[in-house]
Order: structure tokens, then C-alpha cells, then sequence
């Protein structure tokens, strides 16, 4: 069974910025999309940014302009977050969906505040 493991989590400081990491234990096929989610304490799970097969890249409003998703290569996914505001706050959470499987990673928690 395929684990993702997040990294690179913390205390920023309002309008720093993080680089989120994701590891994959090893090769998934047939995946649709990939990307990164969050929750905050009391909120549901949210998508951030993902990437799908073809390429195609979706941003939340809320971090459009701010964060970047993008691939280092087949096993590892990068979420750069700049401009941290307070409202980003919450654990995040990476996922690959493929054909066959849904995979979570255990999260990492990010903290926005001074």
C-alpha cells in the first residue's frame, strides 16, 4: 500500500511563507488528479490546488496568487505558500486520486499568527 507523507509544516508569521512537501512511498498508476487540501478546526475539508493528468491546475479563490502547486517528479508534490494570512491556518492534507485507489497523506499543520 502506497503512503503519502506530508512535511514542511509550522508557525509562520502573517505574510511568510512555507514549502509543503509530499513523498509517495512509492509509484501510483492511472491517477486522475493530484493536489493539496486543508481543514480548519470546526470547518469542512477543503480543496487548495490541484493538478490533474493533463495538466490542468485549480486553485481555491482564496489562494489564487499566493500558492503554487507543483510536481518535482512522480513521487513528490510541493505546495509553495506565500503571503500567509491567518485565514490559512489548518492542517493540510495531500491526495492523490487514481483509478484504482484514493489516497490521503496523516496531514501536517500549518499556523498562521503572530
Amino acid at each position: 500500500q502506497v503512503q503519502l507523507v506530508e512535511s514542511g509544516g509550522g508557525l509562520v508569521q502573517p505574510g511568510g511563507s512555507l514549502r509543503l512537501s509530499c513523498a509517495a512511498s512509492g509509484l501510483i498508476f492511472n491517477i486522475y488528479h493530484e493536489g493539496w487540501y486543508r481543514q480548519a478546526p470546526g470547518k469542512q475539508r477543503e480543496l487548495v490546488a490541484r493538478i490533474t493528468t493533463g495538466g490542468t491546475i485549480n486553485y481555491a479563490d482564496s489562494v489564487k496568487g499566493r500558492f503554487t502547486v507543483s510536481r518535482a517528479d512522480a513521487n513528490t508534490l510541493y505546495l509553495q505558500m506565500n503571503s500567509l494570512k491567518p485565514d490559512d491556518t489548518a492542517v493540510y492534507y495531500c491526495n492523490v486520486y487514481s483509478r484504482t485507489a484514493d489516497y490521503w497523506g496523516q496531514g501536517t499543520q500549518v499556523t498562521v499568527s503572530t
